[in-house]
């Protein structure tokens, strides 16, 4: 079967995307089609002519399949350079092949599904395509490869002819991500597999960029979204602005931190509104409506130019309310046609309704000379408590603490939050001792003129002291929920009960740095 003259694309895919228009394209350019199995049938469903490999090889599929195209007639053929190995093709009878379409056997999706088993996630593990995707990217100079389905129309566009050097190079570029990401994702699973629960021992990174943003931290710097390779970017990593200019760094920063706050919240109608990374006013209402006017009297002063998020449909009438203030950036799972036609007006206004994100298995963070890794901070919207009190909460009370110790986890430590009716009313952040973020979050709640008395305090860690829980006291906060677990707990516990508060320990601290 050898002809020096004849041009092979070998075809052999997982995803079919757009694989029978290819395979028509490339035959209409002079090409002859060689396959296999699937992709074969594909093809051949599309009427088009295929020679199979083990025709070309004169060697048979052997295994099921595991072997196939490993032969010297396949690699030779992607191998062969042109200028100096056409004596040893011609000898040995190698057609040259200047196609490879090849992507790989599903196993992120297959791992994905929780019935799948060791054996089945095994078989899933591709062998030859990531030779054939190698290969051919190594031998780019007379080679084209084609991994991504996306990037048919424009290779189509190129024919009769193959796109040129340097657009060989880049698609040569991405095979090598594409094996690299792939191998990443065995070793990942089978790492993350065996490590009973605990941290992997591995973690392979491969992530290609989504979009430029507008700058970094600073205008000086340069920054980008990127998502995992191979996948498609979720979340408020892949959503769009509906209007609005570009996203900054930053802004996707406090994006991410409203997001998430807003939905540990609950299935209630609620809000969170952040500025720099923390909120500066969250609640729970009948209403999203509400919600958001509860949260902003928290501190209305930050919340000028800050993000707001909300997990319900925004409406015309919120909508309104909204456009009373400056806000940079308003994320909402949905908005209705009254709202999107309000808020039209403010075209500065950056818009997200992103989806469901998958979730993230650990948390990475750079550090000098390497990374930080830990797992999420998986939250419990009803924890257990300890009554450890002479008083216990009541109804009200409770339900104010268990807000207030979902709204705690939100805010940078030390973190202090003093709640009441479902709505924070003084926020401490940051403050490099937990006395000061009281004190702090009491002015601003003095600031924001809105009273203490009878509201609840939440602690992302335990007091150390009694003295917050005295500074609490002077200002009418009636409970308390704190994780407890400081030598001096029963100091503290002492002060509640001289003070006639109500407090509860949750057993499980939430700081964050």
């Amino acid at each position: 079967m050898n002809d020096s003259n004849r041009r092979w694309a070998l075809l052999s895919v997982s995803d079919k995307r757009g694989l029978s228009e290819l395979g028509r394209a490339l035959a209409d350019a002079g090409f002859a089609l060689l396959s296999t199995g699937g992709s074969a049938r594909a093809l051949r469903d599309a009427g088009l002519a295929v020679t199979e490999v083990s025709e070309l090889t004169g060697f048979p599929e052997i295994m099921a399949g595991r072997v196939k195209t490993l032969h010297p007639k396949i690699h030779g053929g992607i191998l062969g350079r042109r200028d100096t190995d056409a004596e040893v093709m011609a000898e040995h009878r190698i057609d040259r092949i200047d196609v490879v379409v090849v992507n790989l056997y599903p196993f992120a999706e297959t791992v994905a599904r929780p019935d799948c088993t060791l054996a089945e996630a095994i078989e899933n593990i591709d062998i030859g395509g990531p030779a054939m995707l190698r290969a051919a990217a190594k031998n780019h100079r007379d080679v084209c490869l084609l991994c991504d389905p996306d990037d048919y129309p424009a290779f189509i566009e190129s024919l009769p002819e193959l796109p040129g050097e340097a657009g060989r190079r880049e698609l040569a570029t991405k095979g090598f991500a594409h094996t690299c990401a792939y191998d990443g994702q065995i070793s990942q699973w089978l790492s993350a597999r065996d490590s009973d629960g605990a941290l992997p021992p591995k973690i392979n990174l491969a992530l290609d960029a989504i979009e430029p943003l507008r700058y970094g931290e600073n205008p000086h710097q340069a920054a980008g979204v990127y998502a995992v390779r191979g996948q498609r970017a979720r979340g408020l990593a892949g959503c769009r602005p509906l209007q609005g200019k570009p996203l900054s760094y930053n802004n996707l920063l406090d994006a991410d931190a409203a997001w998430a706050g807003v939905r540990s919240l609950g299935e209630a109608p609620a809000c969170v509104i952040v500025k720099h990374t923390n909120p500066c006013g969250a609640a729970r209402g009948g209403s999203v409506a509400e919600a958001y006017d509860k949260a902003l009297a928290c501190d209305p002063t930050s919340a000028f130019g800050g993000i707001v998020a909300v997990n319900r449909e925004v409406d015309g009438d919120l909508a309104g309310r909204l456009l009373e203030r400056f806000m940079e950036v308003l994320i909402a799972p949905a908005l209705s046609d009254e709202a999107r036609k309000a808020l039209a007006a403010k075209p500065n206004v950056r818009i997200l309704t992103p989806g469901d994100a998958a979730p993230q298995a650990f948390e990475l963070r750079a550090v000098d000379g390497g990374w930080l890794v830990q797992a999420g901070d998986d939250w419990d919207t009803a924890p257990e408590l300890e009554t450890v009190t002479e008083r216990a909460p009541d109804s009200a009370e409770l339900e104010d603490l268990e807000f207030a110790w979902a709204a705690v986890r939100l805010v940078r430590s030390n973190a202090i939050v003093y709640a009441k009716n479902r709505a924070t009313v003084g926020i401490g952040a940051g403050q490099m001792s937990r006395v000061d973020s009281a004190r702090f979050a009491a002015l601003k709640a003095e600031a924001a003129g809105l009273s203490l008395d009878g509201a609840v305090m939440a602690s992302d860690a335990f007091f150390p002291f009694a003295d917050s829980i005295e500074a609490a006291a002077e200002r009418g906060i009636r409970a308390v929920i704190q994780p407890g677990g400081s030598k001096r707990d029963q100091e503290v516990i002492d002060a509640c009960n001289k003070h006639d508060i109500a407090m509860v320990l949750t057993g499980k601290r939430h700081f964050r740095h």
